[in-house]
């Protein structure tokens, strides 16, 4: 009787325990009540000079949490020896970290040492998407920011070459379904991708084929023009979507015709469940904003191994 008390004891405090870390919406509102406002407002600034930051900053938020958890580790800078993520292959082309710096800079001033950078990417990710005519969500908050940070961990991160099996096992190590990849996949209505990213689809697909013959012709032609064989130029690309700048369902509908970039994205198309969740979130905007706001909370919401809030996002103290 003695063991089983203790026993339940232990239990309790440990469910306390937990919850007392829980991520909640409503974590600034006393210390910080200004908190989301001061990074909407950054966004928002950055947005009205430059139309590709709500991707840039979506994709941050994504990269961030895929290594590590959601512990802003992606926004440290190398030094010395140390090469930190932001300077891994994948991460080369992410940009607009200045966004990060600007608001970290207005919540220092407001309410120091009190709001941290692995909350406000995962703000600012939020706002990338409503002030691009996507949905808006209460962003659980009360991360904390991690100390560690390397390149070499930035191999972890889902590759735009990957099958559906490779995306299914990244996603699943992280807590995320197939129903949850389906629809972060989405998050690519958003942004551009380089030439490199897509070019094995392209150019010497297989020894049988040139071209993927998944791609619908016409539009392999336009990405043989825009990317060809021995492609020189650096910032050579395509748009993800024929949307771009807006927050659509209109990346489905690409990928139902054979419009898509990566080979990640053709995969979904793959599995009659997964291809069947495209089909349903091409026909509905609605369905999918709904499902995009609770994968975005559960994917934000992956354990970090942070322990403090950062003065400076860039650098640990």
């Amino acid at each position: 009787m003695n063991v089983y008390f203790l026993s339940l004891i232990l239990t309790v405090i440990l469910v306390i325990s937990f919850n007392t870390e829980a991520l909640s919406p409503h974590y600034y509102d006393h210390s910080c009540p200004q908190a989301d406002q001061i990074v909407t407002n950054a966004v928002k600034k950055a947005m009205s000079n430059d139309k590709t930051v709500p991707a840039a900053l979506l994709r941050m938020h994504f990269h961030d949490c895929f290594v590590r958890g959601c512990d802003a580790s992606v926004l440290l800078d190398s030094k010395g020896k140390n090469k930190a993520e932001k300077d891994g292959p994948p991460n080369i082309s992410l940009h607009a970290f200045y966004v990060i710096d600007n608001a970290k800079k207005a919540l220092e001033e407001q309410c120091p040492g009190v709001v941290s950078c692995a909350d406000i990417v995962s703000l600012a990710a939020r706002d990338a998407v409503a002030l691009s005519g996507g949905p808006t969500w209460e962003v659980p908050k009360g991360r904390k920011d991690g100390r560690v940070s390397k390149a070499i961990e930035t191999r972890q991160l889902p590759a735009p070459t990957f099958n559906i099996s490779q995306l299914q096992q990244s996603f699943g190590q992280r807590g995320l379904s197939m129903h949850d990849l389906v629809v972060l996949s989405g998050g690519h209505t958003l942004g551009f991708a380089h030439c490199s990213s897509f070019q094995n689809r392209i150019n010497n697909f297989s020894t049988q084929k040139q071209v993927d013959p998944t791609l619908n012709p016409s539009f392999a032609a336009s990405l043989k023009g825009i990317c060809p064989a021995h492609n020189k130029a650096k910032n050579a690309g395509a748009t993800m979507d024929a949307s771009t700048t807006s927050f659509d369902n209109i990346y489905y509908k690409m990928l139902m015709q054979g419009k898509s970039l990566f080979s990640s994205d053709q995969a979904l198309l793959t599995t009659p469940s997964t291809k069947k969740l495209v089909a349903k979130y091409a026909t509905s905007m609605e369905e999918y904003e709904r499902a995009f706001v609770k994968s975005m909370i559960k994917m934000s919401s992956i354990s970090g191994n942070g322990n403090e809030v950062r003065l400076n996002c860039r650098r640990v103290r």
